[in-house]
């Protein structure tokens, strides 16, 4: 399981669960998210390390399979959580791991319900850019 963030970034990243780790952590994600579970980092703190360039103003969310994107204004969505543990063990599949994106604040991307905002099951990539890019969601069932 690896994330990776890049595009309009100073530094190229790539996050595995021990990186993911050692950020700090949201131990108890259903506090935020009703009814998930798990244990997460925030998007802040996966963007501190990579750097956003000023340019960047949307994240591009893709899943690992290719079939579900998601192109979300950055400045909306910086308290998102990547779910990626439950207990000490990686996120199981049934529960969207190994890497789940969830928005707690569903009114955050102007959509209408957080599971049809940008809560992407299989996360496996981040790309800043300049600007919105393709996204699947209207093509498609969102993987919520």
């Amino acid at each position: 399981m690896t994330i990776t963030v890049s595009g309009e970034v100073e530094r190229l990243c790539a996050f595995g669960y021990e990186a993911l780790r050692q950020l700090p952590q949201v131990e108890d994600v259903s506090r935020e998210v009703e009814g998930r579970q798990g244990a997460a980092v925030r998007l802040r703190e996966v963007l501190a390390r990579a750097v956003a360039k000023p340019g960047a103003t949307h994240a591009t969310l893709a899943s690992s399979d290719g079939e579900f994107t998601a192109s979300v204004p950055l400045d909306e969505i910086q308290d998102a959580l990547l779910v990626y543990r439950l207990n000490d063990q990686p996120l199981p599949a049934h529960l969207g791991g190994p890497v789940r994106f969830l928005i707690p604040d569903a009114k955050a991307c102007h959509s209408g319900g957080a599971d049809t905002c940008a809560n992407v099951k299989f996360l496996a990539s981040i790309v800043l850019t300049n600007g919105e890019q393709p996204d699947s969601r209207a093509e498609k069932t969102p993987h919520a």
